[in-house]
């Protein structure tokens, strides 16, 4: 009963009309942000945070975490449609979104990816409300080792996203898990890896490099084949309808991706990118079909779609309750709770009882919002690929760099992605994948920090990573996964073997 008489008070402040009216803002914003490539939520959030200065606090966290959720939502568009993944965290979603859409069926996977937004980010808030005190007692007993095992894991089932060979998945997150390496080294301070040019210091732009090998190589390979016409596609509410077989694959993979999102959450440092990566891997783990996905498979939007989106709402758990943010956007939303006198931690919620139950409403109201604002602009997005792409590709090429140089105001990003674009298409020529590559890059850095981290407090004992429970059972996941990998490679050639002979 008082968790009811809870979220009825948080309810009835977040329906005010001063907190529904920045809620409208946030999410609005935040999908018009996610739709366009290479921007992001941090940008658009760096540019609006100094006006949380001048509105309450749980307006001002309002409409940052709408934007927040909004791109995450918004990000998928521009996957689906284009291949040029809004958010790093929906490059995954161009895996199975953008065969959809070229299959003529845009509209289907635009309404799913939205009902999978809207259910990950409504079991996030399940958690969230009822778990968050287990869950932060989970994610405190995460250290070094537990994180590394973690991203292990991770990259190991990245390798099975690769729609051919493991192996080159594999090989794939190795060259990804180096470039991740270029920069500064965090412990002694010296470069590595920058060929004496110092626009490398900082590293290789994320954001750049999910672009080129994804977007910028699309549009070569489309230019280089001749294909510079826009594909009519009049969608209404009838193209929209997922099928019954499209809703009965979608449910679990949804739950699943869910999890997958929460758990992904709740570790700082992990996020929607390993989010969606490990629920994608999952799914082509645990389907009978495995050789769908890469082919338009529904399972492959909904599970990261879901995962991504459970992920960036299951961050506000330790961010508000342990006061440990998992990224630079939740390290803003800290700052804006700071700025106002509120210091997040254990003793915000018994301290700030208002401001938490109003933030979890406002944050069931911008899943609505959200909701109903993206259906009904499905068909006008899908209208998008009724533009000549003669019209079309320079423009989304303008989009990318001016988006990939307001990161950083380096006009060296913007070489990168070309240069990214290239190597991308090189890619595809030879059927290397480009996903895995993605993943080794954005956890190249923190697995090599939890690594050194760990060695250093067991002094260089590798025993660490098996005499800690979790640690443990993660880096036996990893195991079995490889062995699992290994025995269906194994049975695939024999099988293979086994036809040859007969035919011949």
């Amino acid at each position: 009963m008082e968790l009811l008489a809870n979220l009825a008070m948080g309810f009835e402040a977040a329906l005010s009309p001063v907190l529904l009216f920045y809620c409208a803002v946030g999410v609005t914003v935040g999908t018009m942000v996610g739709v366009l490539p290479g921007i992001g939520p941090l940008v658009a959030i760096s540019v609006l945070f100094p006006l949380t200065f001048h509105v309450p606090p749980d307006a001002a966290l309002i409409m940052l975490a709408g934007i927040y959720f909004g791109a995450q939502y918004g990000g998928s568009t521009a996957s689906i449609l284009l291949n040029l993944p809004g958010t790093a965290s929906n490059a995954v979603t161009c895996l199975d979104g953008y065969p959809m859409a070229r299959q003529g069926r845009a509209g289907v996977a635009l309404f799913m990816t939205t009902i999978a937004s809207f259910a990950g980010g409504c079991g996030a808030l399940v958690v969230l409300i009822v778990l968050t005190p287990v869950i932060v007692k989970v994610a405190l007993s995460f250290g070094a080792p537990e994180y590394f095992a973690l991203m292990v894991l991770g990259l190991l089932a990245a390798a099975t996203l690769s729609v051919g060979s493991p192996l080159k998945g594999i090989a794939m997150v190795v060259l990804g898990v180096l470039l991740g390496l270029i920069g500064t080294d965090v412990n002694s301070g010296q470069y590595r890896f920058v060929f004496g040019l110092p626009a490398l210091a900082d590293g290789l732009n994320l954001v750049a490099l999910a672009m080129g090998l994804f977007g910028v190589s699309e549009i070569v390979g489309r230019l280089v084949a001749g294909d510079v016409t826009g594909r009519p596609e009049r969608v209404g509410w009838a193209q929209m309808m997922a099928s019954r077989d499209d809703m009965r694959r979608s449910r679990m993979p949804m739950v699943r991706g869910t999890l997958w999102g929460v758990l992904c959450g709740i570790l700082p440092g992990a996020g929607p990118s390993l989010a969606a990566f490990l629920s994608y891997g999952a799914e082509k783990r645990v389907s009978r079909t495995p050789e769908r996905f890469g082919h338009g498979a529904i399972e492959g939007i909904v599970a990261p779609e879901a995962a991504n989106n459970a992920s960036v709402q299951a961050a506000f758990i330790p961010t508000l309750s342990l006061g440990i943010p998992g990224d630079a956007v939740m390290a803003l939303m800290l700052g804006a709770l700071i700025v106002h006198g509120i210091q997040p931690g254990p003793n915000l919620i018994p301290e700030n009882p208002g401001l938490f139950w109003s933030l979890v409403a406002s944050f069931w109201i911008a899943n609505i919002l959200l909701m109903v604002l993206n259906l009904p602009m499905i068909g006008l997005w899908v209208r998008l690929l009724t533009i000549p792409y003669s019209v079309l590709y320079p423009a989304v090429l303008v989009f990318i760099s001016v988006g990939v140089y307001s990161l950083r105001l380096s006009s060296f990003d913007v070489a990168v992605v070309l240069v990214c674009g290239a190597i991308g298409y090189a890619m595809q020529l030879v059927r290397l994948p480009t996903a895995p590559l993605l993943l080794g890059f954005i956890l190249g850095a923190p697995l090599e920090e939890n690594l050194r981290r760990a060695l250093l407090i067991s002094r260089g004992d590798l025993s660490v990573f098996v005499d800690r429970p979790i640690a443990a059972t993660l880096l036996a996941l990893s195991v079995a996964l490889v062995a699992a990998a290994t025995l269906s490679a194994l049975l695939r050639r024999r099988r293979a073997a086994l036809a040859l002979r007969e035919d011949g």
